[in-house]
């Protein structure tokens, strides 16, 4: 009987091993954010509210920003230029996604591919594009009648190219979970396709135009390389930060500017919080898929549609590699491929490539490590007292911080005197850290989506053969949920290799990614050149897609015949 007792309480004490495991890395988890999220953050927060000799100024530093009228003026020209490009772009954004959800047009895989291009290229490209065509020498500058590309006009412009396969993926989604019992309720009742589109369509996508709008507008706020590029004198937060801190060495009034430039990330963050609480489901498990018939007055226009906006995005990226073979913008048209030999424009050279390669490699496979962890201790861990809530909640703050402020943050915490970790600033392990960190939420979301379709009866029926919790997560939960796993390290790797705001002020002599070399050969009035960086980053960050592509393929065949 004794060792029935001793056999039946055997799982009971490996489950409680288990659970002891879990708490340490819920425990490892919150530490790894507070060090390098919290922390952070509060050393630029405190920074604000100090004078220069490292006194306490109060709110004078604050007092001073609401006194200069060319921060105020940069203030609101950010917020204005990021709500007309959020109204130009989600209007273009859903009328492309109802195309490829709700018509029955060819080629739909295609129109997919063509609008993610601007995801995987810097957002200095589509800047320098619209350069060649409307700058003071552009191909086609009588069309601005007069007007200038430099300022609102080019900002606008290049953030409708950039941010437009964000609102369209997140409007595709919206529009593809729909019950077709809806639309045939409404024919039933002889409503017109019209009262269709306004009573059925628009109030199932609701939530999804207001993830769009939300995530536009932080985009365009929070964004640095366009307005850097063809901002022209034309001031926005972003490049009022870079002035402050990288211009003038005030790093008072840099934290002050880089705290305003929080408050609408943070604000249109919680307007999508709120969006998304109060969303409903809108497929139940008796809903039909909606399947669209042809129709050849909805179809044709669509298409058309479909067609004009995937011509202008491959011409832009056709553009600026157009430019990037000309020898010498506007006066020598000649093509050559010198514009590729780094080393004529920039001192690392190549180099700047090598080495965004290797950040972008060691943040996707770090990364990647730690979100999915993270994800499985906070979804399958233990759920009492407040820790977990904690995970959750400082999980999704790096989604409300713009890459600038990360950075001046980072900057300002890595050499204060007080933090061991300094000598991480300007190595390669600050911009890891930093990628990691800053596209942290994004891959979060996407692990713990992957792991909830799992049945938590995993984890017991383990427990109860005795089986560690690791071993179950080693052979059950991450072969099967290695499709999310790969989708995550090519967006940290992507990410990585594109970003420029969040690792303008954190790179050494000896560690210049390739998107800050192309910022500073554009600044030297090397256009082709950089335009050739943005190009090669480009072909980078295509053949890591294509490549997930691939082994998602070959790896789906061994791990995902469960799901068929």
């Amino acid at each position: 009987m004794s060792d029935a007792v001793l056999a039946g309480s055997e799982p009971r004490q490996r489950l409680s091993l288990d659970q002891r495991i879990m708490q340490w890395g819920l425990w490892l988890a919150l530490a790894f954010l507070l060090a390098f999220l919290v922390l952070p953050l509060a050393t630029l927060l405190l920074r604000a509210f100090e004078t220069p000799e490292g006194g306490f100024a109060g709110i004078e530093n604050f007092r001073t920003y609401a006194t200069t009228p060319a921060l105020l003026a940069a203030a609101w020209n950010s917020l204005w230029t990021a709500a007309l490009t959020a109204v130009i772009v989600v209007p273009l954004a859903f009328a492309y996604a109802y195309a490829l959800t709700r018509a029955c047009i060819p080629a739909k895989p295609l129109f997919r591919a063509v609008m993610m291009l601007p995801l995987l290229a810097p957002s200095l490209l589509p800047a320098l594009a619209l350069i060649y065509l409307f700058g003071n020498q552009g191909m086609l500058r009588g069309l601005l009648m007069g007007g200038s590309i430099y300022g609102p006009a080019g900002i606008v412009a290049a953030q409708v190219f950039y941010c437009f396969p964000s609102a369209a993926l997140i409007l595709s989604v919206a529009l593809s979970t729909t019950d077709a019992r809806l639309y045939e309720a409404a024919s039933a009742l002889k409503a017109s396709r019209p009262r269709i589109f306004w009573t059925v369509t628009l109030p199932g996508a609701r939530y999804g135009l207001v993830s769009a709008f939300v995530v536009v507008f932080t985009l365009v706020v929070t964004d640095f390389g366009i307005p850097k590029v063809i901002g022209g004198q034309f001031p926005v937060l972003a490049t009022d930060v870079y002035k402050q801190v990288v211009g003038l060495q005030n790093f008072n009034m840099g934290a002050v500017v880089g705290i305003v430039l929080l408050i609408p990330a943070v604000l249109a963050f919680l307007l999508d919080r709120w969006a998304s609480r109060q969303r409903t489901a809108t497929m139940s498990g008796r809903a039909v898929p909606l399947r669209p018939a042809p129709r050849a007055m909805r179809d044709r226009p669509l298409l058309l549609l479909c067609i004009v906006v995937a011509a202008m995005l491959v011409g832009i990226v056709g553009v600026a590699a157009w430019g990037s073979l000309i020898r010498f913008w506007p006066y020598n048209l000649t093509l050559t491929l010198d514009n590729y030999d780094f080393t004529r424009f920039d001192t690392a050279g190549w180099d700047s490539v090598w080495l965004s390669m290797r950040m972008a490699a060691i943040a996707a496979a770090v990364g990647t490590a730690i979100v999915f962890v993270v994800a499985y201790v906070l979804d399958r861990g233990p759920q009492h007292g407040p820790l977990p809530g904690i995970g959750r909640f400082a999980a999704a703050v790096p989604l409300a911080v713009p890459g600038l402020v990360l950075g001046l943050a980072y900057v300002l915490f890595f050499n204060h005197p007080a933090n061991p970790l300094g000598f991480l600033y300007g190595t390669l392990a600050i911009l890891v850290l930093n990628s990691i960190v800053h596209f942290y939420t994004v891959g979060h979301l996407t692990a713990v989506t992957a792991i909830r379709q799992l049945d938590p009866e995993f984890e017991s029926v383990g427990a109860s053969m005795r089986v560690p919790v690791w071993v179950t997560f080693g052979r059950v939960t991450v072969p099967m949920c290695l499709p999310a796993i790969l989708e995550i390290a090519v967006f940290m790797f992507v990410n990585a290799m594109t970003t420029v705001s969040a690792v303008i002020f954190l790179y050494g002599p000896d560690t210049k990614p390739a998107s800050v070399a192309m910022v500073h050969m554009d600044e030297a009035g090397q256009a082709s050149a950089a335009a050739a960086m943005g190009v090669v980053i480009l072909g980078i960050t295509i053949t890591a897609k294509l490549a997930q592509l691939l082994l998602g393929a070959l790896l789906g065949r061994a791990t995902q015949a469960w799901r068929r």
